[in-house]
């Protein structure tokens, strides 16, 4: 058997990662709710640079991504969130 290297890696790119596929938590846990006026735990979903995070990296369904991105939007008008990160002010 010869040392067979990924067709990424031969070519100077680096290997893909593969995650596993997550959980919705509010679909698990029915008494979770998303709420504008629960910023702490909007924060979660949003990254440094205030952009809302897709659903592959939180993991949450289409209908509740929705809900988060309406719940972030409207928070963000009442000045709860953030717009943009605390770096680029």
């Amino acid at each position: 058997m010869s040392n067979q290297t990924p067709f990424n890696e031969a070519q100077g790119g680096k290997q893909r990662f593969y995650s596993h596929p997550r959980v919705c938590q509010f679909c698990t846990d029915k008494s979770v709710t998303i709420d504008y006026k629960q910023a702490e735990t909007l924060r979660r979903f949003i990254s440094e640079d205030g952009k809302i995070r897709p659903r592959r990296q939180t993991g949450t369904c289409a209908r509740h991504q929705r809900e988060l991105a309406v719940a972030i939007k409207r928070a963000r008008h009442l000045a709860l969130l953030p717009f943009t990160s605390e770096l680029s002010r």
